[in-house]
């Protein structure tokens, strides 16, 4: 029975027995199966106990555990951990006003409209990858602690959505993402076809662009102020410092915030569901591995 027909059950019970006490009062003792037959309805009204508010107890309180181990985590991302329907989770989180965190908006790099635009255009458009270490998209972002600046940088596989190489440095240069860039080589022991960025002065540099090209890799960039067309990385970064938590100061030393930004890189690739995977990158690449391995085996009979 649905959580509409309960209600509309509950409240039929409710006018009976209001209906009973009232023909009390007036001195007529009319019994309940009398009156239910009188009524054309089941007696079984009487004896009913709403069961759904039992349900959704139960429900709130396996989303308040999700919620306390991903807090970043919407109705939709519950309901696939839950295996329940997106529509009940988001009732039932409506119904005791359970929201994720609150998400703080991306810092936006100030750029200079003056400069240049890059002679790169965008080559991932329309491109949907069918395997892993075809397209690699990338970007950095700042976490602000104790008066200054921590900056990461990372590369996502746009195929398994995993960060692939990432690099942490108090300086935002090219260095910084050149150095994510070979993380990403030697941690997938592969070269991409195509990476992708916006067009800051860290990945317009001639250095970032010579050392990507000289490996035969296709430079894509996105237009300028158009950071729609990296999105995959913008979304990342979205929930990032919500996971890592948004009290930066809290960390003891910066050794302590840099192990946090690990552990949160990991929690992502390997436990925390994508919406668009429906699992976490980690889990997604071992199943299409062992869809290949099964094609392979199914292929040559071995």
């Amino acid at each position: 029975m649905s959580w509409r027909e309960e209600k509309k059950r509950d409240l039929k019970r409710e006018l009976l027995q209001r209906l009973q006490h009232q023909l009390k009062s007036s001195t007529r003792d009319i019994g309940q199966s009398q009156l239910a037959k009188a009524l054309h309805i089941s007696p079984t009204l009487w004896y009913h106990e709403p069961r759904q508010e039992k349900k959704d107890e139960m429900l709130r309180t396996q989303i308040e555990v999700v919620l306390a181990n991903n807090p970043a985590y919407g109705h939709k991302r519950i309901a696939l951990a839950l295996r329940q329907g997106k529509r009940t989770i988001r009732r039932v989180m409506k119904k005791y006003n359970l929201h994720p965190y609150k998400r703080k908006a991306r810092w936006t790099k100030r750029r200079d409209l003056r400069r240049p635009v890059a002679p790169y255009q965008n080559q991932i458009k329309g491109i949907c990858p069918i395997k892993a270490n075809v397209i690699y998209v990338c970007d950095f972002t700042y976490i602000p602690y104790r008066g200054r600046y921590v900056y990461l940088a990372t590369f996502m596989d746009l195929f398994t959505r995993e960060i692939v190489g990432w690099h942490i440095s108090t300086r935002h240069t090219k260095d910084l993402v050149i150095a994510a860039f070979w993380e990403a080589v030697m941690n997938t022991g592969h070269v991409p076809k195509i990476v992708h960025s916006d067009q800051g002065s860290e990945y317009t540099s001639q250095e970032y662009t010579n050392t990507i090209e000289s490996m035969g890799i296709t430079v894509s960039m996105s237009k300028k102020a158009s950071p729609w067309e990296n999105a995959y990385q913008e979304s990342y970064y979205n929930n990032f410092k919500t996971d890592l938590g948004l009290e930066f100061d809290r960390f003891k030393d910066l050794g302590e915030l840099v192990e946090a930004i690990h552990h949160t890189i990991d929690y992502y690739n390997h436990s925390r569901i994508h919406t668009t995977l429906k699992m976490s990158p980690a889990q997604f690449k071992l199943l299409y591995a062992n869809r290949v391995l099964d094609k392979f085996v199914n292929k040559t009979g071995t």
